[in-house]
């Protein structure tokens, strides 16, 4: 279809080179280097674009206050997405190529009872992005002005319109990374393991200072004409990756080994008198690095970029630019004000044009004051041998995660200022009111007196995000292992049960502005239980029919069972109702807002073939969002959806030709007993702005066999 139909194409290329070197008996030394290369090219449309903008009924073109198409090469059908969809996603024109350059160093030397190994290693990174920005612009529509995202569609008012333009973009990032351990054996059935890592994992940082931070109160000297808190690369306090780069992330780490020598009278009983055992116990800390999408998601911010959000009132479809809710124009910000450099690249062009960014819009920008991500992990296991090929693994495993990245508002609204300047009747005839999606500006009230809803920056923001490391997560779990080697059967199980936490699942995910923790939830990932057994079992054909002979041996059953629990429903309220204005743009089209929950009775359908939701959405009223100004009582997540019961097995025949030759048949089939599997982080529909909530949407693939035949030399 064209408009539709898109190819996107990559290739990645490895060059790696290693030298071991042995020095005597006891030491040894490994050298590696390594070069990655990994293109993309993503979604270029294939089979024609399809209908120009103008052709679909957008007022389009320059000097009108429609859509002005920036990539007229992938022009076509409009992005639009709504509460359950998307459509023209897939023609991008996007442009990707990333560059590693590794190298590591590790010697290890064996001293009696030491062990001793130390290493380093260094990377050099590089992402070069050609981006699309969002060039032809994007609507969303999510109820806000009937409560039905298509009856919105039907009546062409749009809950946001974003467009953006950028230049090319490179950003770069070092790693520095040693370590030194010993592995001591202070008896032979004791081994205690203990070291430390140092990390240096600064924030990624662009090739031309292409970025920009706010810091509220400071007026930048790198562009003194640009409005008062955004700062870039430069200027005092910033550095070139925004944050400063930490160079005492030390982590230490230490784990024992323990193999008990004693009779156990009691487990000798139960066990049949096999006393072979060993208990494992490890703590340490875990330093992360930044992920690039921190810097890549600033590439269309001003003035290297521009990124419009709509504000002031909901956009018109046709003309994006007007204001459905006043009439009012938001003037033609395309084609877009980017500036050249100065005398070359990196060095600023001091005659920027500032009024063309007014007011800056939906910019996310990397805090100024972030630190490196880490986690304490720790475990405590215990492993007994039951029978001479049959072993038991009973462990505890825990983690806390510091200081991860998540977004959050930077510049948020006040509900009581707004719902001040909320009516017509409060300001003054003729000029805007405050409301859902339209907190920024400067309201006139009607005594003449100016409000300015979101803070704390000035009017000259609106819409702004900043990417904090205030997020944190943990997580506890029971695990379970059995495995089991016999002549004809191996069986290994495994059954978790655990949760975790967190206040932000991803950077899709913004945390409340007034404070991380009122987000704190069960994680999207969060699997309560989970049992998984794969087996492998020769089948005694050749014993049954009393015949030994090519065609009755070398049978086997195998396969992978699996029984688990659901992931949470995410609930998403889209109405913007608290009027915080937190609604991110570049990274998703979801808010911190929640619904309002009426205690009672969830009644999860645990088999939703029959048609029936989810769950019990009378709790959750779609007629009754929260009263203006007033945030959901609902968490985020705190159920969850339907399980996964899955088998997937294969009846194998290996037939020998001759000595050191044989074919092997094979019969697969996954989800073997066709049991339909309505699992998944995004099956169930959370969203109470759509006409679908509490519905499952999804579902995974059906009854699939295939047959194989594989030759062996």
């Amino acid at each position: 279809m064209p408009g539709f139909n898109a190819l996107s194409e990559g290739r990645a290329q490895l060059l790696s080179a290693g030298l071991t070197k042995a020095w005597g008996a006891g030491m040894v030394n490994e050298t590696r280097f390594s070069y990655l290369r990994y293109g993309n090219v993503i979604g270029q449309p294939i089979g024609g674009v399809g209908p120009s903008l103008a052709s679909q009924g957008f007022v389009a073109g320059k000097g009108t206050l429609g859509i002005v198409p920036l990539n007229p090469g992938i022009e076509g059908i409009e992005n639009v997405t709504f509460n359950d969809f998307t459509i023209g996603v897939d023609v991008t024109g996007e442009r990707q190529v990333n560059n590693t350059f590794q190298w590591s160093d590790n010697l290890s030397r064996v001293m009696g009872a030491h062990t001793l190994k130390l290493g380093g290693s260094f990377h050099f990174d590089q992402i070069n992005i050609n981006s699309n920005s969002i060039n032809n612009g994007s609507f969303v529509f999510q109820g806000t002005e009937t409560g039905s995202d298509f009856a919105d569609y039907l009546l062409g008012i749009a809950s946001t319109y974003e467009q953006g333009d950028a230049g090319p973009f490179y950003i770069r990032n070092k790693y520095i990374g040693a370590f030194a351990q010993d592995s001591w054996r202070v008896r032979p059935n004791l081994i205690l393991n203990y070291g430390v890592r140092w990390d240096v994992l600064p924030p990624w940082h662009e090739k031309y200072n292409q970025l920009q931070t706010f810091v509220l109160g400071q007026q930048s000297e790198v562009y003194p004409d640009a409005p008062q808190g955004m700062v870039f690369p430069g200027d005092p306090g910033i550095p070139r990756s925004l944050a400063p780069t930490r160079w005492n992330d030390f982590a230490p780490r230490v784990g024992l080994a323990y193999s008990p020598n004693f009779d156990d009278e009691v487990l000798a009983k139960v066990f049949g008198g096999h006393e072979q055992s060993s208990i494992r116990a490890s703590w340490g800390i875990f330093h992360t690095a930044i992920e690039g999408l921190s810097a890549g998601i600033m590439s269309a911010c001003a003035p290297y970029g521009y990124d419009y959000d709509s504000t002031g009132g909901h956009p018109m479809f046709n003309e994006p630019f007007v204001s459905a809710t006043t009439g009012l124009s938001n003037g033609q910000p395309f084609p877009s004000p980017i500036p050249a450099f100065g005398a070359s690249p990196g060095h600023p062009n001091t005659s920027v044009d500032w009024s063309k960014y007014a007011p800056i819009t939906g910019d996310p920008a990397f805090y100024y004051r972030n630190t490196s991500p880490y986690t304490e992990s720790y475990t405590l296991s215990w492993e007994r041998e039951l029978r001479a090929s049959t072993t038991l693994k009973v462990s505890y495993v825990g983690a806390q995660a510091h200081h991860l990245l998540v977004l959050t508002s930077a510049d948020p609204g006040n509900a009581a200022l707004c719902l001040s300047v909320a009516n017509p009747s409060q300001v003054v005839p003729g000029t805007p009111t405050c409301g859902p999606f339209s907190e920024g500006g400067v309201f006139t009230k009607a005594d003449g007196t100016s409000v300015q809803v979101r803070g704390p920056f000035s009017s000259a923001f609106d819409g702004i995000t900043y990417q904090k490391t205030i997020g944190f997560s943990n997580y506890n779990a029971l695990e379970v292992s059995l495995r089991h080697n016999s002549r004809s059967l191996e069986v290994m199980a495994g059954y978790t049960y655990g949760k975790s936490l967190d206040d932000s699942s991803s950077l899709a995910e913004p945390v409340y502005p007034m404070g991380a923790a009122l987000t704190k939830a069960i994680s999207a990932y969060d699997m309560r239980q989970n049992f998984v057994a794969s087996y492998h079992y020769k089948l005694p054909v050749a014993a049954l029919l009393h015949a030994q002979n090519g065609w009755t041996t070398g049978w086997a059953l195998s396969g992978i069972t699996r029984f688990a629990t659901g992931l949470p429903v995410t609930l998403y309220n889209n109405t913007d109702s608290s009027l915080l204005g937190s609604m991110p743009n570049g990274i998703n089209n979801n808010g911190v807002d929640t619904p309002y929950y009426l205690p009672g009775k969830l009644e999860i359908n645990h088999d939703p073939r029959n048609g029936r939701a989810a769950f019990n959405t009378s709790l959750f009223p779609s007629n009754v969002t929260p009263y203006l100004g007033q945030l959901g009582n609902a968490r985020r997540r705190f159920f969850y959806g339907p399980g996964l019961v899955n088998f997937d097995m294969a009846l194998q025949k290996e037939l020998a030709i001759t000595e050191g030759k044989a074919v092997q048949f094979r019969a697969e089939g996954f989800n073997v007993f066709n049991h339909a599997q309505f699992y998944g982080a995004s099956s169930v529909n959370g969203n109470i702005s759509s006409g679908s909530f509490g519905q499952v949407v999804s579902a995974a693939s059906p009854r699939l066999v295939q047959l194989a035949v594989k030759f062996m030399f």
